[in-house]
């Protein structure tokens, strides 16, 4: 199978960097859009998870989304909810136009964030023909602001909007470390994300250790577990861990319970989020179930 190829497309007018997987067989076969965790880029999780796919038979395309690694796009380091749905819509119709892809057979896979835009492009765009989400974050509004209490959702609000209002007037921004060793401050806090992203585990030249301040706005309005009143009859696979101390496994269960068929939901022993980007004991049976969805539904 080849290796990942460099490519290119453009979402609103930016540049946004992928690497296409072929599979060796002949195609026209089906694809696989992905996209995954807070400021990852696609030499990491979705880049692991894009191998695995084309390895059984998948052409894969793993993206850096607007703002992030190789992609155009500013601020830099700046989640942006509605662009990265836009980068989605444009990414299927990237993979769409390949000759070696059949295009009413192309799925969506989402890790950890991605999950929460894989989910809402999912179930409003009816190109995509089957779902899968594998450790997710599904972002909820009202989650957020019940587990902050109403006044620190309220002061996180107030916090981002400062920090726009001294964007607008000097072209600065204020940012965070992405992780931080020792419990220091972080968007990503504590030990296990610094497991992954401070070390070697997630090297990428394109990964850099720092967010917009702005971003936490965007994270803690999305509204992505919605689209599972919206997903039916689009297939969806819920993955995820028996133990996650960053992404619930109760909202994993709630995202199953409000969609419709066809679903399916599969726990998997892992007692860390991150074992599901880069452990095998549990990635391998990840992959394993996505491919098994995917055999079914994208057939």
């Amino acid at each position: 199978m080849s290796q990942g190829q460099p490519v290119t497309f453009t979402s609103d007018g930016l540049e946004l960097a992928g690497e296409l997987r072929l599979p060796d067989d002949d195609g026209p076969r089906p694809g696989v859009v992905l996209t995954g965790p807070l400021t990852g880029v696609k030499e990491q999780v979705t880049g692991t998870y894009a191998q695995r796919l084309a390895e059984r038979g998948y052409a894969t395309l793993a993206l850096d989304h607007r703002n992030f690694g190789e992609s155009e796009g500013e601020p830099r380091q700046h989640e942006d909810s509605a662009g990265k749905l836009n980068d989605l819509r444009d990414a299927v119709s990237f993979l769409r136009a390949r000759a070696e892809v059949d295009p009413d057979r192309v799925g969506m896979c989402g890790i950890c964030l991605g999950t929460a835009y894989a989910l809402k492009a999912a179930a409003f765009d009816p190109r995509v023909k089957a779902l899968a989400l594998v450790a997710g974050a599904y972002n909820d509004p009202r989650a957020m602001r019940e587990g902050m209490g109403a006044e620190g959702y309220t002061e996180q609000l107030r916090t981002a909007a400062e920090a726009w209002e001294r964007y607008a007037a000097s072209g600065e921004l204020d940012y965070m470390p992405a992780v931080a060793a020792d419990g220091g401050p972080a968007v990503m806090a504590g030990d296990e994300p610094f497991a992954y992203y401070g070390t070697d585990r997630a090297h990428s030249p394109g990964w850099e250790n720092r967010v917009t301040v702005l971003s936490i706005r965007e994270l803690i309005t999305l509204d992505a577990a919605m689209g599972a009143e919206f997903i039916s009859p689009t297939p969806m696979l819920v993955v995820h861990g028996e133990r996650d101390d960053y992404c619930s496994p109760d909202g994993a269960r709630a995202v199953y319970e409000r969609a419709g068929e066809p679903k399916r939901l599969v726990w998997l022993p892992a007692e860390l989020h991150i074992d599901l980007y880069d452990n095998d004991d549990f990635v391998g049976p990840a992959v394993d179930e996505v491919v098994r969805w995917f055999d079914q539904h994208l057939a």
